[in-house]
């Protein structure tokens, strides 16, 4: 795999969490949230695009627990095309059943050390976004 950045994004109806990802050294960030509205989300991913400058983009792709598709999947796939359509970039899948969980779940731990106060869905949307790419980092390292 080439060198370069990745960018990860888990996929809801109302937001959707973004995070960064360095394939040199395997490790992925939390970026941003950003509202899933029809007027400023492209503009704003365009915004983080050119920012990063990713080489790949990372969608989580919600499946149920018998790694089935949903009516959600199909929209993270719509959302994928979207985002492949309108900046020619590279769009990858990662299966995505259990980063909120285990984003609620670190959240839950850092809560318990005394390091963050309050739940907000932003943050855990956002930390999503890094498990989802951090899991694609690995699978591309192995």
């Amino acid at each position: 795999m080439a060198a370069g950045i990745v960018l990860g994004f888990d996929f809801g109806s109302k937001r959707i969490g973004v995070a960064s990802g360095q394939t040199i050294s395997a490790t992925a960030s939390s970026l941003c949230v950003l509202p899933n509205q029809k007027n400023s989300l492209w503009p704003a991913i365009e915004k983080i695009l050119n920012e990063w400058q990713p080489e790949q983009l990372i969608v989580g792709l919600p499946l149920d627990l018998d790694g089935k598709e949903t009516p959600v999947s199909q929209a993270a796939r719509k959302f994928a095309a979207r985002l492949h359509g309108r900046f020619g970039l590279p769009v990858e899948f990662q299966d995505e059943r259990f980063s909120s969980m285990e984003a609620a779940e670190q959240f839950a731990s850092l809560r318990a050390q005394g390091a963050t106060r309050q739940k907000n869905s932003n943050s855990l949307d956002a930390a999503a976004a890094r498990i989802i790419t951090q899991a694609w980092l690995e699978q591309q390292s192995q």
